[in-house]
C-alpha cells in the first residue's frame, strides 16, 4: 500500500480536502485519485481503491457533485494537440483520428503546439474550459522530467474534470496511450545498414529533449550492439524538416566526408539529407546510403525510393480516437491502456552494399 506524503498540500483546507490533498496525501496521483472518488471507465486495484477512499474520509473530501456534472455536460469538441501540423507524420495522424470522429458525429480541433511546452498547457487549460469531451496528444513528450511532469498534471486536472484524455506517445502510466514502437524500428536500420557492410554512419538525430528521438536513438545502438561490428557514428542535430536534414548532413560531409551511410529519424530531414547528398555529388546508394524513419507517402516517389522505417500513422490516428469513443459506449477496449503500433523496415533502392 503507498505510502503517504508529508505534504504542505496534505493538510486539508477548512471545510474538507481538495482532490490534490487526498492524492498526494495517499501517494497517488490525481488521475487515479479521481478514478477512485468520481467514478470512471478504468478500474483501480481494490486494495488502493480502498487506501485512497480512506484517506478521502479522514481529510473530509466531500465529491463536488455539480462541478462534476458541469463537466461531464461536454460538447461534441476533441481536441487533437499537434507539434508541426505542416508535417505529414501529423497530418496523417489528424486523417484517421477524423475518419473514426467523422463516424461517431464529433468535432475534432487541431492546435499547432510547435513542441512548445507552455503552448501546451495552455491549449489542455482552453479545451477544459471549452468543455472539449476529450483530447488526443500527438507528438513525442518532452523528455526533460520538469516539463513532463507539469504537462501530466495538467492532464490530470482534465481528466479529473470529466474528460477522456489519450495519447500517440508514452505521457505517464496514467494516461491511455498508442505508442509507436520506435525502438524495434532503430533496431531495424541498424541491422539494415551493419548487414550491407557499412561502419562509417551518420546519424540524423532531431530535436533533442524529445522521448521519440531517444528511443529510436536508443533502438539504433542497441542494434549496432547486437550486430557485433565496430561501427563510428557521428551525430548530427535536425529539427525534423527537410531544411534541418539539409544542414545536419552538410556539416556531417565536412566532419566525416568517409561516411558510407546516413540515418535520419525522419523522413523529413530524410529528404533534405539526399538533396545535401546530391549537391555534395555524393550518389545514392553507390556512395552513400541513406534511411528514413515514418514511410510517409513521397518516400516511394523520391530518385532513389527511400529505405525507411514504416509507422502506421493514419492507424494510430484511429485507433486513439476509437480508444475514446469505446470508452464513452463502454466497449470492452474502454479497459485497453495502452496500444502497441508496430514499425517496419521498408527497404528500397537508397540503400546499398557499403562502398569498398
Amino acid at each position: 500500500m503507498p505510502t503517504p506524503r508529508s505534504t504542505p498540500s496534505s493538510a486539508p483546507r477548512r471545510g474538507g480536502a481538495t482532490l490534490q490533498q487526498v492524492a498526494d496525501a495517499a501517494g497517488v496521483s490525481l488521475a487515479t485519485a479521481s478514478r477512485v472518488l468520481n467514478g470512471s471507465t478504468r478500474t483501480v486495484n481494490p486494495d488502493l481503491s480502498a487506501h485512497v477512499k480512506e484517506v478521502a474520509v479522514r481529510l473530509r473530501y466531500v465529491s463536488h457533485g455539480p462541478a462534476q456534472a458541469l463537466a461531464r455536460a461536454t460538447t461534441s469538441l476533441v481536441g487533437l494537440l499537434v507539434h508541426d501540423v505542416d508535417d505529414p507524420y501529423f497530418s496523417a495522424i489528424a486523417a484517421g483520428a477524423m475518419r473514426v470522429a467523422r463516424e461517431r458525429d464529433l468535432l475534432v480541433m487541431v492546435a499547432n503546439t510547435h513542441r512548445d511546452p507552455e503552448l501546451e498547457l495552455d491549449y489542455i487549460t482552453r479545451l477544459g474550459a471549452q468543455r472539449a469531451r476529450a483530447i488526443l496528444m500527438a507528438g513525442s513528450p518532452p523528455a526533460d522530467p520538469g516539463a513532463a511532469q507539469a504537462l501530466r498534471e495538467r492532464l490530470a486536472d482534465y481528466a479529473a474534470g470529466g474528460g477522456r484524455m489519450v495519447s500517440i506517445g508514452d505521457q505517464g502510466p496514467d494516461i491511455d496511450a498508442v505508442l509507436p514502437e520506435n525502438t524495434a524500428g532503430g533496431r531495424a536500420a541498424a541491422l539494415h545498414l551493419t548487414g550491407l557492410g557499412h561502419r562509417e554512419i551518420g546519424v540524423v538525430t532531431g530535436p533533442a529533449g524529445l522521448v521519440t528521438v531517444a528511443d529510436r536513438l536508443e533502438g539504433f545502438t542497441a542494434g549496432l550492439r547486437e550486430s557485433g561490428v565496430d561501427a563510428r557514428i557521428t551525430e548530427m542535430h535536425g529539427d525534423f524538416t527537410r531544411e534541418g536534414g539539409y544542414q545536419a548532413v552538410r556539416q556531417l560531409l565536412e566532419r566525416r566526408p568517409e561516411v558510407t551511410a546516413v540515418f535520419a529519424l525522419s523522413d523529413l530531414m530524410a529528404v533534405g539529407a539526399l538533396a545535401a547528398l546530391r549537391e555534395a555529388g555524393r550518389r545514392v546508394p553507390a556512395d552513400v546510403s541513406l534511411i528514413g524513419f515514418d514511410d510517409l507517402a513521397i518516400c516511394a516517389d523520391l530518385t532513389p525510393a527511400l529505405t525507411t522505417v514504416r509507422v502506421d500513422t493514419e492507424g494510430m490516428g484511429e485507433q486513439a480516437m476509437r480508444m475514446v469513443v469505446a470508452a464513452e459506449a463502454g466497449e470492452p477496449d474502454a479497459q485497453r491502456a495502452t496500444i502497441e503500433s508496430p514499425t517496419e523496415l521498408i527497404v528500397r533502392e537508397s540503400t546499398g552494399p557499403a562502398v569498398s
